[in-house]
């Protein structure tokens, strides 16, 4: 007769360990490497956008600026050199006016980064606040905010945020259109996230600590923003985190059509438009500012999938040497199992 051994699972490590939920979400985040090099990369990228062409009035350290018109240097081609390492005069070259594209792209990266936030932060709030609302209170709340959210997804939203970005252009001056474009666009990108949330609470709503708050006699602005809206945390950051990728594509598109950032300011997309006939003869003004685009977005991209496998418990990493030895642990087990009888 023989005897076989019942062992209870064996917990995780996280669960061995007592981390707290956000420990748990730091440290997977921190295992995924894509996600880490991408924040790395995406710090990077602003570190030098912000400190070269200055912040807060400050004056960065690059000498030229994005509309300062310069003499030409080496027929306006970049002068940066690899081997040796060498920025020289002008390392992204010039325009045929002379201006520094180093600080054009520079400045471009600050503009297009600044609506993209913006978006993300407006769009996001009102996509929490309408799905929560409707998601927890349904009823006639519910419909009216539904139906509202269905009347602007209808309409395409190139043709409302190029609406919003002509509004932004004439109601304000030069120097702050960009962030108005922001918070314009911002106000009809939310649609997603709204229903989104709303599914979300609309499962948490029935369970039990919700119900125990209830009974407790707490008020419902306690209930959502207490007990529900921090268990859906983890959803809203992720969906938040991968619309700014959109919302900065979304941005650039604007400024190429002319209906986005206007002169004597630039972004990444505007760049791109004034130079579109230039892809022949100099190139650089071209591919400097889509360079910049498509690590951008690949960095929000990556973050937004290393937040989501951290916040999802479901997602594990898999490991090839865990995995090796937990099966010869099994089969060493299984062997003495088989072996032992009376």
């Amino acid at each position: 007769m023989s005897t076989t051994s019942t062992k209870p699972v064996a917990a995780t490590d996280e669960n061995k360990e007592g981390l707290s939920q956000g420990q748990i979400v730091r440290r997977r985040f921190l295992g995924n490497t894509a996600a880490v090099i991408s924040l790395v990369v995406f710090a990077l990228i602003l570190l030098i956008a912000y400190s070269s062409s200055g912040m807060f009035g400050l004056p960065g350290w690059w000498k030229y600026t994005h509309n300062g018109v310069n003499d030409l240097v080496n027929g306006g081609r970049p002068t940066l050199q690899l081997f040796p390492l060498s920025l020289g005069e002008h390392p992204f070259g010039q325009d045929r006016l002379g201006r520094d594209t180093f600080a054009q792209t520079m400045r471009g990266v600050q503009i297009s980064v600044a609506v993209m936030f913006l978006i993300g932060l407006v769009g996001g709030t009102i996509g929490v606040v309408v799905g929560a609302l409707s998601g927890y209170f349904r009823g006639w709340i519910e419909a009216v905010l539904m139906r509202l959210t269905d009347v602007v997804i209808v309409i395409p939203l190139i043709i409302i945020a190029a609406v919003m970005g002509q509004v932004a252009g004439r109601a304000v001056g030069a120097d702050v259109q960009p962030y108005f474009l922001g918070l314009f666009v911002g106000a009809v990108v939310w649609t997603g996230l709204a229903r989104l949330v709303r599914a979300e609470f609309l499962s948490l709503r029935e369970r039990e600590f919700v119900d125990a708050a209830r009974i407790a006699g707490a008020s419902s602005a306690r209930i959502i923003f207490k007990h529900i809206l921090p268990n859906a945390v983890g959803v809203i950051i992720v969906s938040v985190t991968l619309s700014m990728s959109a919302a900065i594509l979304l941005e650039t598109s604007l400024s190429y059509i002319g209906m986005g950032v206007k002169a004597p300011d630039v972004s990444l997309g505007l760049l791109i438009s004034q130079n579109q006939e230039a892809f022949q003869t100099r190139p650089w003004l071209f591919w400097w500012p889509g360079m910049f685009i498509v690590a951008i977005c690949l960095c929000i991209n990556f973050i937004g999938d290393g937040l989501r496998d951290a916040f999802d418990p479901r997602q594990k990493k898999f490991n090839a040497k865990r995995a090796k030895a937990a099966a010869v642990s099994a089969h060493s087990e299984t062997g003495t199992t088989s072996t032992t009888g009376v």
